[in-house]
Order: C-alpha cells, then structure tokens, then sequence
C-alpha cells in the first residue's frame, strides 16, 4: 500500500497471525452471543472492549457499545457522576482502539458521538489530537474530529488558521492541513458582513504563502491543489450571473409556420419555425442556479400570462439546479408583431448551488413577429433529405455579414458591475502568470504548465467583455498540445481542455465565427427555417463547450471530430439538424442530452462506435428502464413492455422515445442492423428517412 513493497510473511509471524485470527474469532462468537441477547452486563461489555483492541474496524462492536451505553443512562437510578464513568469508559475504549489504528473510522466516529452527548469535558481533545497529529499530521480522520472540536469549543477560524499555518511550516507536503486551510478561509469569506476582510485582502496574501510551498518542492501536489482553490476563489462571483439568453436583447425573432426558408428579409439567425405553437426562452448563468420560477423571472408580452411559463432546469442529473433554464412562450396562430420584455432576479428566490443569491437584476427585451408563410410546393420534392455534407454548403456571403455581426453583438448580457468588481481579480491573475512564467523559465514543470494555461485562460474570460478578443488562446493551445506528449497518461484530460480553448477562440469574435458559418444550398428545404450552418467539423474536438456563445444554433455539424459526449449540447435548444457523423460515440446514452431538444428534426450519428462497447448503465438506477422507473420520466407503457424487440433494445427505446425526428442517419454503427433499424421504427413512428431510405 502507498508504494511499500510486500514482504513474505516469517514463519514465526505466521503462527503469531494464526494465533491472533483464532483468538479474534473466539471473541466474536462469544460477542455475537451478548449482542444478539441484548446482554448488557458488565463482563459484555468488557468483552466487546477486548474485540475493538483487537480490530478497531469492528463497526458491529462499536454499535453494541453505543446501545450499552443507551441502556445505562436510561436507568432508573442513573445520575450525573454515573454518566461521567460511563462515558468516560467509552472514550478510553476509543483511546485504545486508536492506538492500535489511528485511522479507525468507527473509532473516530464513536468518540464524535460520545463528547456529543454533552457530559464529558472537551479540553482533553485538542491535547489528545495533538499526540495523534504528531504521529501523522496528515491524518485526515484526526482533521476532521479538529474541525468538530473547534466548533463544539466555540474556537474561532482565525486560531485555527494559526494553527494550520504552523502545521504546512512543519511539512509543506501536509494536504489535509492546506484542505482545512480551505475550509476555514471558506467559512470566512461567507462571514464577510461581520467584518472578516473580503477576498481582495485575503487571497493575495494566500497567493503569496503557497508560493513558498511550490517554489521550495515544485514535484509536491499538495501546494498545487490548494492553488487551484485559490485560482477558483478567484474566478468565480460569489453571486450568479445571467451570462447569455435565447432570444437576445434587441432581437426580432420572426416565426414563420412553414419551415420554408424563402430567401425574405428575415434574419437567418432569428428566423424560427415552431409546429408546437410556442418557442423557447433560455436563460444561461454562469454557474448553476435554483429557484427559476415565473416568480423570480417576470416575461411581459401582450399575448402570455407570465403566471403561466413553467421554467424548466435543463441538466443530465434532472435536478432542479442547472446553469441552463428553459420556459415556452405560447404564440397565437395569427399575425402579430409584439414585444417581450424579461426581467430576471427583481423578486429574490434565485439561488446558487453554493448558497448565494442572484443579487444583479438583468432585464432585456426583443420583438416577436409571426407570419404565416405559403409555400411553394412546386419547389419541394415529395420527401426532402438533409444531408450535412460539404459539398451540400458554401461560404456565407459577405453581404450578409452584418446580420451576424448584430446577432452576435446581442448574445451575451452586459452586467456593468463586472468591470469594477474584477480589477483585483485580473491584476491578481497576472501577477500568477508572471510567477509561473518565472517558475517554468527555471524549469520543465508539467504542472505549472497545467496552472499557467489555466491561469491564461482564466484571465482571457474575465478580460473578455472588455476586449472583446481572447489575447492567449494560441499559447493555451500549445501549452495543451506539449502536456499531451509530456505526460500521455493524463492525454484525454489535456485533448478536452484543449477543445474547450478552442472552442472559446472560435466564438469569442464575430470574424472567427462567420470563418464557420456556411449556408446550405437547398434553401426551400422544409426540414429548417434558417440556412445557415455553424460548422465546427474536423476540429479533434474531444468536448463540447462555450454553449452560451451557440444558443442561437439551428444547424450544426461536429462531423469528424472525436467526441465521445456531447454533454451539455441540451443548452442549444433551437437545434433542428444536427451531424454527429465520424466521432467516437461509445453508446446510446451519449444521446441523452439530445432529449432535451424537442424542435430536433434531423440527426446523423453514423459512423461512431455505437454498439462496439458494453451498454453504458451507469445512469440508470436499474438494468431496465422499462422494468422499473428510470428518474422521474420513465412511464411504464404495457404496450412497449410486451414487444420483446424493444425489452431487448431498452437503451434505445428510453434514448430515442421522446424524439421527433424526420430523418436519423445511424449507418457505420456496430448496432446498426436491419433488425436495430425496425426497432427505431416502433419507437419512432413519425420517422420519415432512416440512411437515406424512404419509410412507407
């Protein structure tokens, strides 16, 4: 264990463990006995005291005291100095059963329960702490009892702070004492109001302490970690913020009841088709939230009651905090021309997953037109294919450049507080930079390069609604390409990082944006409104990112890269189309979010690896979802349920159950038979094309 070599036992150290096991499971049977009889007495419980020396991890011996010690208090005759003896037994037990493994987590836990209990003095414990510290000051069991001793004797955080300083003085190495650093600093900044200097203060001066550390052992992790918490202290507002929304402030949002894009003055970016009778609002924040509600986010239009929005948090664990929040404005059926108006956090309730309240109201509006549209059906084939192919595309033309540029200009929400709240962040962030540049100038460190790309990333997105450029994405970029040949075991986490950079460099300006923006040749098709494609094809992107920046997305081709999920794509919710085509998609499960995209109408997942590997059931509370309930959507459906095609296909019924395709392209899959393919059918029974091929 921790890299010591085992050695073969001495035959003497044999007979001794021989002796030992015999010995142990003499008491237990005798323990079992009393335990199981409810036997109290005090040669029991003396009993269980010589088992716990023995073996400390004895959770049942440790259960049988605490009923014991149950059973004497609620005694009759029982007073005050017969409860003291009692429980100062059980701390001596406890005593003991450390020395014999200071890591015992039933010991630890039964001396937490008996000094709860109110009876016994708590001076002891810090002293007794300090002996088993002293054996091994990164003891994580005997920091957490800390923790719990401080607080149960009322000490404040600055002593303790004290005191983890003088333990990191004695070993630079000692990650629990830089953990419960972390702690105490953390109840502290929340303790801001009572006069505890704020993050501005504090944190350059920790900046500076753990300099000592990394510089001293550049090789020790623990450092390294306790920077990375401070590198997050530093970039994350303690308050949420609304960084984008579909629709944007300022757009005109044109829904037209025909897919058909008839080349009109209508913007490709705001143009809309919705068969539904509504369309979506999104809300993207910067950090997970709660509390979304027609309550805490007011829609004022003259055709909606606000009171009858239902927002929706969209998240792979369907809880009810999510950075992405959606609601469905019903629209009438006849002409109108009308403006919305959001307002978002007037009312408090919104809440972050850390506690903190969204304290900056945001409002923005735009205009809603709706137009029925008549189509010419002498220009539309019977059945119309979408295909995401290059040679279906050409380069948007630069007459139309404007039209992104105001699409653009109006996706993200300026929070004018921003500027003057992330001076000190930034200057603190470029002072790190110049340490670490400093620090790998003198030497190869794989993770200082790690801690600088973060560091430069992080200063590019705070610098960002400023200068409206990321100033170094390219070194991020290469600082990730050299980690992935320094260090290839951790190869798949520098390729997601990387992808995530380059995707923040593609959409942090309009003029590398519209580089992949492509407009589709056939552009009466009735399968999209909008011909414009956003194309992030042949990038080696391994992760998807930077959907805030995308929420205005109906076509999308991540062709030929090398995915293996598209988690959080559930946030684009306007996507129609959709290629997937040529990427390393393990399962169906990858699909989930996709179930989240109710306006999808078109998907080509052909040529992944679905069906080369084990079915993914690791989301599942059960190994079919049509047998018991899958979270709170799975229904129960008898008809389903007794066609053994799809019990035997359960992964793609749950996946492709609540789509609404048109067209599924899902050829080149290990999965992808004949008798796979009439499966889909049955789940999906408004499927028009399925590879290519028409479906009576």
């Amino acid at each position: 264990m921790h890299g010591r070599p085992r050695k073969a036992p001495k035959p003497e150290e044999e007979a001794a463990s021989v002796a030992k096991a015999q010995k142990l499971r003499a008491l237990q049977t005798q323990f079992f006995s009393f335990h199981h009889n409810k036997i109290y007495t005090k040669e029991a419980v003396e009993l269980s005291a010589k088992l716990l020396e023995i073996n400390p991890e004895s959770y049942t011996a440790w259960n049988y005291r605490k009923l014991a010690v149950e059973h004497y208090l609620s005694q009759p005759d029982c007073n005050p100095d017969w409860i003291k003896s009692v429980l100062d037994d059980e701390l001596r037990v406890v005593e003991n059963a450390l020395r014999q493994n200071f890591k015992s987590y039933g010991a630890w836990h039964h001396r937490k329960w008996v000094i709860s209990k109110g009876h016994s003095s708590i001076d002891n414990e810090l002293r007794l702490l300090d002996k088993f510290q002293k054996a091994d000051s990164r003891n994580f069991h005997a920091w957490n009892y800390r923790r719990f001793v401080a607080e149960s004797m009322k000490r404040s955080e600055q002593d303790e702070l004290k005191y983890t300083e003088d333990m990191i003085y004695k070993n630079f190495s000692n990650y629990s004492a830089w953990h419960n650093r972390s702690v105490l600093l953390s109840a502290l900044f929340e303790k801001k109001a009572e006069g505890f200097l704020s993050k501005e203060k504090v944190l350059p001066e920790e900046y500076e302490f753990i300099h000592q550390a990394i510089f001293t052992d550049p090789d020790d992790q623990s450092g390294w970690f306790y920077h990375l918490w401070l590198l997050d202290q530093t970039v994350t507002t303690d308050s949420p913020l609304l960084a984008s929304s579909w629709p944007g402030h300022g757009y005109d949002v044109f829904l037209v009841e025909d897919r058909c894009y008839n080349g009109s003055a209508f913007s490709p970016f705001t143009a809309l088709h919705s068969d539904s009778g509504s369309f979506p609002i999104v809300l993207y924040f910067n950090q997970p939230v709660g509390g979304v509600s027609s309550s805490t986010v007011t829609v004022e239009c003259g055709f909606n009651k606000n009171e009858d929005l239902l927002w929706k948090p969209l998240s792979a664990s369907n809880s009810q905090t999510a950075r992405v929040w959606v609601a469905h404005l019903k629209i009438p059926s006849s002409d109108l021309l009308s403006t919305v108006e959001v307002s978002v956090g007037h009312s408090k309730g919104i809440i972050s997953t850390r506690g903190f309240e969204y304290s900056h109201p945001s409002m923005f509006s735009f205009k809603v037109h709706v137009q029925p549209m008549e189509r010419d059906f002498s220009q539309v084939s019977v059945a119309e294919s979408i295909s995401l192919r290059e040679e279906n595309f050409k380069i948007y033309g630069s007459q139309s450049e404007e039209s992104i540029i105001n699409s653009f200009n109006q996706l993200s929400i300026k929070n004018g507080h921003e500027s003057t709240a992330s001076n000190w962040r930034s200057e603190a962030l470029a002072k790190e930079i110049e340490c670490f540049r400093e620090l790998l100038s003198l030497m190869d460190c794989k993770i200082g390069k790690l801690t600088l790309a973060r560091l430069l990333m992080a200063y590019d997105v705070m610098s960002y609604p400023f200068a409206n450029k990321l100033v170094h994405s390219e070194e991020v970029l290469e600082l990730c390409s050299d980690l992935m040949k320094l260090d290839p075991t951790h190869y798949q986490y520098y390729k997601d990082e990387h992808s995530m950079v380059l995707l923040q460099k593609v959409t942090s300006s309009k003029e590398s944006l519209l580089q992949h923006c492509f407009q589709y040749k056939d552009s009466v098709s009735s399968a999209i409104c909008g011909p414009i494609c956003l194309r992030l094809n042949n990038l080696s992107l391994s992760r998807m990112g930077a959907f805030e920046k995308l929420l205005w997305v109906q076509m999308l081709d991540l062709s030929h890269n090398e995915l293996q999920s598209i988690e959080g794509l559930e946030a684009m919710q306007l996507l129609s189309c959709l290629s997937l085509r040529n990427n390393k998609l393990r399962s169906l499960t990858a699909l989930e979010p996709l179930r989240k995209l109710k306006l999808l109408r078109v998907l080509d997942i052909s040529y992944n690896q679905i069906g080369d590997h084990s079915i993914d059931t690791t989301r599942y509370l059960c190994s079919s979802p049509l047998s018991h309930s899958v979270g709170s959507e799975s229904n129960k459906d008898e008809t389903v349920t007794s066609d053994v095609a799809l019990i035997d296909n359960w992964e793609a019924f749950y996946i492709f159950k609540d789509f609404n395709l048109n067209q599924l392209e899902i050829v080149g899959n290990t999965i992808a038979d004949e008798k796979f393919k009439s499966v889909l059918v049955k789940i999906m029974p408004k499927l028009k094309q399925l590879d290519g091929k028409l479906l009576g």
